[in-house]
């Protein structure tokens, strides 16, 4: 890792300041949304606060909640930048290989950075430890081989994959046969997804009704829907066009998203194709909503403290997971809980991503960026 000055090309096409923005946004759904609307519902207990804690937890199996596109969206911007940061390193290696140590050299960060946050790592107990249970590792994963295929393969041969991706691994899903239970189904416990995992990671699977290693065909292809959109950027950072190419785009895939989940529905904890066209379709509509405003219309200063999450989004993420920030906000606040009842947990919630958010901003006001 690599502590960098501020880029001043956050200024110029290269580094597209609605990027930064977006990546802010995602992780605000993930280091406060979730838990300060389950706090808020606990304490009001409101018809609408029940509504605004449903859409930000995770469906039990099928449908989608808006907290679903959460995870999608963070693979999708890594996708998003790769035509950015790949494009200066291709130019100036002196070969295709010489790009490979610093490819594996993130995948492996991210995927150790995915250990400690969830894979329990940090608890020294085998009988604890997850090898792949992360979104940090299926950003690895997707990072990995969309990199591959951007140095390696044409623009038609990227879409051929993404296309692979999804049709491969919604026949495995849909048809292949899983040992003692029969074809596989779109069901909890009875698809090859989850059976491969259990295969393979044995002990070390987390023993959720998630999948990691074929689900992996998922992550690759979300990533590049993102590498896709990026390209659209790089290639006019600054036109109106742009814009509303990427929501098009987006609303084209939410359409077949929405048509492919009639046969194959969306099930986002085996992230089946159906939910990576209808992800991805959010995906490219957020991205394009996000560039419109900000970098084409220029209203960037209701923006600044989504920046300065986003500018340290891979710090924020392992941190909100490795401190729990709410119960140091209880330090602080205990005092208040005689005043606001069942607010509390709520309002720990709150305090506790100040404390953070207070956390990135002293990294951004001295220019310090944790780089992977």
């Amino acid at each position: 890792m690599s502590q960098t000055k501020v880029d001043q090309a956050t200024k110029i096409p290269n580094r597209l300041l609605s990027i930064d923005i977006l990546r802010g946004f995602d992780m605000l759904m993930i280091i406060l949304a979730d838990h300060f609307f389950y706090n808020l519902n606990l304490g009001i207990q409101s018809p609408i606060t029940e509504k605004l804690a449903q859409q930000f937890s995770h469906p039990q199996w099928f449908g989608f909640h808006f907290y679903d596109i959460i995870m999608p969206l963070f693979l999708f911007v890594v996708g998003v930048v790769i035509p950015f940061s790949m494009d200066k390193r291709i130019k100036q290696a002196p070969s295709k290989a010489s790009l490979y140590p610093h490819i594996i050299r993130r995948f492996v960060i991210l995927f150790i950075l995915g250990w400690i946050v969830q894979g329990n790592l940090l608890a020294l107990d085998l009988d604890k430890f997850h090898v792949y249970s992360n979104t940090l590792q299926a950003i690895a994963v997707g990072y990995l081989f969309c990199c591959i295929a951007y140095v390696h393969l044409g623009k038609n041969g990227r879409y051929a994959l993404f296309g692979a991706c999804l049709l491969v691994y919604a026949l495995i899903l849909e048809f292949a046969h899983v040992p003692g239970m029969g074809q596989s189904e779109l069901l909890p416990d009875k698809n090859m997804a989850i059976y491969i995992d259990r295969l393979l990671l044995g002990r070390f699977d987390d023993g959720l009704q998630y999948s990691w290693l074929l689900t992996g065909l998922g992550f690759v292809a979300t990533t590049l829907s993102g590498l896709f959109a990026g390209e659209l950027l790089k290639a006019g950072p600054m036109a109106k066009k742009t814009s509303w190419t990427l929501a098009l785009i987006g609303l084209i895939g939410i359409v077949l998203g929405l048509v492919l989940d009639i046969w194959h529905p969306v099930v986002k904890k085996i992230w089946t194709s159906s939910f990576v066209l209808l992800s991805s379709g959010i995906c490219f509509v957020l991205l394009a909503l996000f560039h419109w405003i900000v970098d084409i219309k220029g209203h960037v200063k209701w923006s600044s403290p989504l920046k300065v999450i986003g500018m340290n989004a891979i710090t924020a993420y392992v941190l909100s997971h490795v401190i729990h920030f709410p119960t140091l906000a209880k330090q602080l606040l205990f005092g208040l809980e005689q005043y606001v009842g069942p607010l509390y947990e709520a309002l720990a919630s709150l305090g506790g991503f100040l404390l953070l958010y207070f956390v990135l901003w002293y990294m951004y006001s001295k220019r310090t960026f944790i780089k992977i």
